[in-house]
């Protein structure tokens, strides 16, 4: 699949505008103070299907033409990929099927169904999760329609950061958090044509560091199955995101399990919004790099707030 460019994404704009919210920006005296940045959240946790991931979906679905949307769409997701595809491929009518981890949270399960999604559960390993939606594809002939490495994904993604730079009059940083990297490389892709030479940062948990290691390897590196609250967050490195995180992302900034959970914490408790745990972790890397940010405006993208209220993080069992 080839490599996206800046007329995809402002096609993906319009092509998406019917079926997706432009989210809102909010800012917050306290973590301002804190940090010493000005802070420019992106609120992606009010998107449809409760995560910036309905941008690619819905991009890569009304994108098909009537002959390749007629097996449906497939996919493998932890769950907020597979909620958008699902709410994608409702709007347009057609079937949805999604390889789900059996240890993915069960709001996200449950969402996936909500929106006439079918949920297919395998082991919790990305070899698993692949091997299974291979054979599916196989039976059913449905359009897979990857997470992150997928020029149509990307360009929708890339609409995020399009309306923060619209929204805001002038950005010195962009940061979002990354796991397989669509949102990271669609970030990428829109601030080199509109703000070039505006820094790119990517947040991702300590205990799952392979796009850190990428980056400090100067390859892809692999992790399966790592142990980590942000389970947005779990999945690995791809060609295509590769090509834009390997040339364009500044640094990546790790986060603690302790300090992922402490800034989720902290969001709800000052900003009074719901996000979840794969959101929080670009706030947990500024706070613990205010040398880097200090007295500067920065956009952060809060991806998602699909959270188990019966699972809060920190709420003793």
């Amino acid at each position: 699949m080839s490599i996206p460019d800046f007329d995809d994404v402002k096609a993906a704009h319009k092509r998406i505008r019917p079926y997706i919210h432009r989210t809102p920006i909010l800012t917050s005296s306290f973590f301002n103070t804190l940090t010493g940045a000005e802070l420019y959240f992106k609120c992606e946790n009010f998107q449809k299907a409760g995560a910036f991931k309905a941008r690619g979906a819905v991009n890569a679905v009304f994108g098909l033409s009537d002959q390749e949307a007629a097996a449906g769409v497939a996919t493998h997701s932890s769950g907020n990929h597979g909620q958008a595809l699902s709410y994608a491929a409702g709007r347009r009518g057609i079937k949805a099927t999604v390889v789900m981890p059996d240890n993915a949270p069960e709001p996200k399960k449950a969402a996936v169904i909500g929106y006439g999604g079918q949920v297919v559960e395998c082991a919790p390993s990305n070899a698993a999760r692949e091997n299974t939606l291979r054979r599916l594809i196989e039976q059913s002939g449905a359009e897979f329609v990857h997470p992150y490495n997928d020029s149509r994904v990307i360009a929708g993604q890339a609409t995020c950061a399009l309306e923060v730079i619209e929204d805001t009059d002038h950005l010195d940083a962009l940061i979002a958090p990354i796991g397989g990297g669509g949102l990271v490389a669609g970030t990428c892709l829109t601030a080199s044509n509109l703000m070039p030479g505006t820094p790119v940062f990517a947040a991702e948990p300590k205990n799952a560091d392979d796009a850190w290691q990428s980056l400090q390897a100067g390859r892809i590196i692999e992790r399966d199955a790592p142990d980590t609250i942000a389970d947005g967050l779990k999945t690995n490195l791809a060609p295509l995101t590769w090509h834009f995180v390997s040339s364009q992302v500044k640094d990546i900034l790790l986060a603690t399990e302790q300090e992922i959970i402490d800034a989720m914490f902290l969001t709800w408790e000052r900003m009074k919004i719901i996000i979840e745990p794969s959101c929080a972790v670009p706030l947990a890397a500024i706070i613990n790099n205010r040398n880097l940010f200090a007295g500067l405006k920065v956009g952060v993208i809060l991806t998602g707030g699909n959270v188990d209220l019966n699972k809060l993080p920190w709420l003793k069992s």
